[in-house]
């Protein structure tokens, strides 16, 4: 291209660079004059990383120099005894803003990758003016940042639940995680969940967002012990009593029928599993009307398992219960799960008193609220929250942490904290009263379903206690 031809159209490239970002310009006033106002202070705090960030990333180690002459540079230069001059390079970084803080995506440099990235972090959020910034792999070659300007866990979310059938049952949305991450915890061939947490401090919302998501699907059942009242029309679980299929207060005698009574429903579909769905383990066919994911849930679970210490009879005969309530929920949680039984045991401090050991150590989530002491943290989330402190369920008293709470969560190392939003009573009510058509006893399918064939297969008799095999 001769100089006529560059002086021609230098002009009219110019004119089409700014054409460009003018347009680039006008489409960022409109999503900013559309945005909330923190979204808006999260595309500015953007704005300002990108703008900032060769300078921070030399300034941070996050460079290299680069000895090694282009090509194109090694023919341009004459003076062979002048090498040209080394290239600072800087990993490339995209960011995109949301209304927590900003989300960066950056190429990794030969010595410049996740490790100094991670190591980095606590400077980059000064830097970007950010509570917390956390570094994660982001496939081959790449990183992801995360910085939060604001702190999910403080900042109160709600749930609207959508009365939708969720499709996927496998999945439980808990909430945010420290950096306005969604979290779920995947529920496939789980058998029990623990949560654990000081009164007022988040698990009943917890608990209710769970019914309220799952309850417009037939293919899940819900039966609940609540060791806090003893009616169904008092306490938590009164608005969504209609899509029970049993419900128990803190009657000793009842909520041993109600375990016996899952206890007979499990062996039956222990039995029967392979005649019916043709698999050993519901969960590779998934669960279905016919075949639902029943959910036992025993808040205060501490009610139906404490140790009763006395030497008169009525004291001896309620000792008796609770040792027998104990074996009958750990059969349930022990042999439930590839027959599509889930055990959810609520109480304020998973300690051996309040949940057997026998049944708290072998369900594989666990959650906590606040906790006062570091045994009730240790048994609530194991002895590896020691090596954690930020994550300490101690340090989460303060009212501002009301709905959040501590867990391993599967796939992530140590600990997380958790923001869960909070649910209406009107959502609960409104869920309830429209998916209580959905409400069926999972026992119906095995003796009407199945037919006299299975009766025979299973051993049982009609007139057998509950959960008692036929001699």
């Amino acid at each position: 291209m001769t100089l006529d031809e560059i002086t021609i159209y230098a002009p009219l490239v110019a004119v089409g660079g700014l054409v460009v970002f003018a347009v680039m310009g006008a489409v960022w006033l409109v999503r900013y004059i559309a945005a909330d106002r923190p979204l808006r202070a999260s595309m500015r705090q953007a704005v300002r990383v990108r703008a900032g960030w060769k300078r921070l990333a030399r300034m941070q180690g996050l460079s290299v120099t680069d000895r090694t002459p282009t090509w194109l540079a090694s023919l341009t230069t004459n003076d062979q005894d002048k090498p040209p001059k080394p290239r600072i390079l800087t990993p490339t970084l995209k960011v995109k803003p949301d209304r927590f803080g900003i989300i960066a995506r950056a190429s990794c440099l030969p010595k410049v990758g996740l490790e100094q990235f991670q190591k980095a972090a606590p400077h980059l959020a000064d830097a970007w003016r950010c509570v917390r910034v956390s570094v994660m792999p982001g496939g081959p070659g790449q990183v992801i940042i995360r910085g939060v300007r604001r702190d999910p866990l403080v900042t109160v979310t709600v749930h609207e639940p959508t009365g939708k059938d969720p499709g996927d049952l496998t999945a439980w949305h808990l909430g945010v995680d420290e950096y306005a991450q969604p979290v779920t915890v995947s529920l496939k061939d789980v058998p029990g969940v623990t949560v654990a947490g000081l009164p007022g401090f988040g698990k009943t919302s917890l608990i209710n967002r769970f019914l309220c998501d799952c309850a417009p699907s037939p293919a899940v059942q819900f039966a609940v012990a609540d060791g806090k009242v003893s009616t169904a029309n008092e306490g938590d679980y009164a608005d969504i009593v209609d899509r029970l299929f049993a419900f128990v207060g803190d009657d000793l005698d009842e909520a041993n029928a109600l375990f016996h009574r899952l206890v007979k429903l499990r062996r039956e579909r222990s039995a029967s599993i392979r005649h019916v769905l043709g698999v050993r383990n519901m969960w590779h066919v998934g669960p279905s009307a016919a075949w639902p994911l029943t959910v036992l849930i025993i808040d205060e679970a501490h009610t139906y398992f404490r140790d009763h210490k006395g030497s008169d009879k009525e004291t001896k005969r309620l000792a008796a219960l609770t040792a027998e309530n104990a074996r009958l929920v750990e059969d349930l949680v022990k042999k439930g799960r590839s027959v599509g039984l889930l055990v959810i045991l609520a109480t304020q401090k998973t300690t051996g008193d309040a949940i057997p050991t026998f049944i708290r150590d072998v369900c594989p989530v666990g959650l906590s609220f606040a906790q006062k002491t570091a045994e009730a943290s240790v048994a609530a989330l194991g002895e590896a929250i020691r090596d954690w402190p930020d994550a300490n369920p101690m340090h989460l008293q303060d009212p501002s942490y009301v709905g959040v709470a501590s867990m391993a969560l599967q796939g992530r190392p140590g600990f997380t904290r958790i923001r869960t939003p909070y649910v209406a009573d009107a959502h609960t009510t409104e869920i309830a009263s429209a998916t209580a058509s959905h409400t069926c006893d999972p026992q119906t399918f095995l003796e009407h379903g199945a037919g006299a064939r299975l009766d025979k297969r299973l051993g049982f008799r009609k007139d057998d206690d509950l959960g008692e095999e036929a001699a």
